[in-house]
């Protein structure tokens, strides 16, 4: 049979990256074993369920490249089928209809609690006549229970081996609040086994739930799939991951300028190692090398360092026409009017880069005159008639230096030269502050090259008229 894999978040909160680590390890599984990925979209909690959240996760998942190969399934659709299925295990007597009210299931926890035992629904509905129960449930608030069967359940999970859980610790649970109203865990059942799922990819906090749903399975007929429970997300203290760190959505993420290949790079690490002991990776190098048996079973400690560095990282492997057309969006327009000119400031930045919204900041003076104050110019306390003798030096320079000689290869001799005989410090601090108003930036040869020779010369003007100087025409 085919793999097939599935995601199945729930609209009730914006896609966070806990939801984004499993549909990624689905997405790689199935691509690497030339199988198939669906999203699902369990919307039967009708209360918290919002359009605008579907519509967020779709929309992440797209970004992030994680596509479904077919339609979007979405429960609220499905209810005549879950009504279908809920009825035969009533009609086969493994699941009945509850009429006990809270305040006596209530009071029944307290008892079982105080005697030190683990509360569970101890019956009390569960030998109702089948004509009694259907008579009563036009008229009286009641939920449909399964009839759990008193056994030990052992599975093999490809993650965490041999798991075995006695189910008669969990009593007849609640699948439906009626016929129409199915809960998680009877129809994400329904579903897998309608869909053809092959394996259940998904996270540890979901494996208490697996014996019930092989439950249900084996009294619907249905067969069971491989289940893969992914370790825990842990903070940097080792516990689980805040609700503050996962609040944090896709969408964040993308506005605050990563790469959608980085944040997957990123996510493929909690839990998971490649054969070589690398971290910077390709899309198409996890699904060469993705496996499930090399997902960890500790816990996966969550490391935002980690992830500005890989974007970093990944911001280098880009073109630099491929880095300019991801900055646009996070660029005012006219910065973009010579493109020629942009692509120049880029690739001047890209080294220095950790995330595509950093850029505008980090490279606002090439395209804005820098505002600084006169006394940055001077190189730790040199007086300011001697930086604006170098500040002129260069000036002078640069302006019998013909358009096309204005080239790093032909400024850098004659600009050190001079730099080695009266001081790098002195010399070249000014030219950089004079050129972008900032103590860390570019190199000034750099920068003078990618603004031109007359903008170049124009700023130099403008820091000797704050050092006192008399500016003169630039030609």
């Amino acid at each position: 049979m085919p793999v097939k894999v599935r995601f199945a978040p729930s609209p009730t909160g914006f896609l966070h990256i806990g939801g984004v680590r499993t549909a990624l390890f689905n997405w790689l599984f199935a691509r690497h074993v030339g199988g198939s990925f669906m999203l699902r979209i369990e919307d039967t909690d009708t209360e918290r369920s919002e359009k605008r959240f579907e519509d967020d996760i779709i929309q992440s998942l797209e970004w992030l490249g994680l596509t479904s190969d077919e339609p979007v399934v979405r429960q609220s659709e499905r209810r005549a089928v879950y009504t279908r299925y809920l009825g035969k295990l009533i009609d086969e007597r493994k699941a009945y209809r509850c009429f006990c009210t809270p305040e006596t299931l209530e009071a029944d926890q307290q008892a079982q609690m105080s005697q030190g035992l683990a509360p569970k629904y101890r019956g009390g509905c569960n030998d109702l006549p089948p004509a009694e129960a259907e008579a009563r449930a036009s008229r009286e608030p009641h939920v449909i229970r399964f009839r759990m069967p008193e056994k030990t359940v052992t599975f093999t999970d490809l993650v965490h081996r041999k798991v075995s859980f006695d189910l008669r610790l969990v009593g007849d649970i609640i699948i439906a609040k009626g016929l129409g109203e199915p809960l998680y865990n009877f129809a994400v059942v329904v579903d897998d086994e309608e869909s053809g799922i092959t394996h259940v990819i998904r996270g540890e906090e979901h494996l208490p739930n697996t014996p019930k749903q092989m439950a249900f399975q084996e009294a619907l007929g249905f067969r069971t799939p491989a289940y893969a429970h992914l370790p825990l997300i842990l903070g940097p203290n080792r516990k689980k991951l805040s609700k503050r760190d996962l609040s944090k959505s896709v969408a964040d993420y993308r506005a605050d300028g990563y790469l959608p290949e980085a944040l997957l790079n990123f996510l493929v690490l909690l839990g998971w190692h490649p054969v070589r002991d690398r971290e910077v990776l390709t899309v198409p190098e996890m699904v060469e090398e993705f496996t499930l048996p090399r997902v960890q079973k500790g816990g996966a400690v969550w490391n935002p360092e980690k992830l500005e560095w890989l974007n970093a990282q990944h911001i280098k492997l880009l073109s630099v026409e491929e880095l300019a057309a991801r900055l646009e969006p996070f660029v005012p327009p006219h910065w973009r009017g010579n493109r020629e000119f942009f692509a120049r400031v880029v690739a001047l930045e890209q080294e220095r880069l950790t995330t595509l919204k950093a850029f505008a900041a980090s490279a606002s003076f090439f395209f804005e005159l820098p505002n600084y104050p006169a006394e940055l110019l001077r190189w730790k306390g040199t007086d300011a008639e001697t930086t604006r003798g170098n500040l002129e030096t260069v000036m002078a320079l640069f302006k019998k230096t013909e358009e096309r000689s204005f080239t790093r290869d032909l400024l850098e001799k004659p600009l050190f030269r001079l730099a080695d005989e009266r001081g790098r410090g002195e010399f070249l601090w000014p030219l950089r502050v004079a050129l972008s108003g900032r103590e860390a930036s570019p190199g000034p040869v750099e920068i003078a090259v990618a603004l031109g020779r007359i903008e170049t010369v124009n700023r130099l003007q403008i820091a000797v008229e704050k050092l006192g100087g008399a500016a003169t025409v630039a030609s």
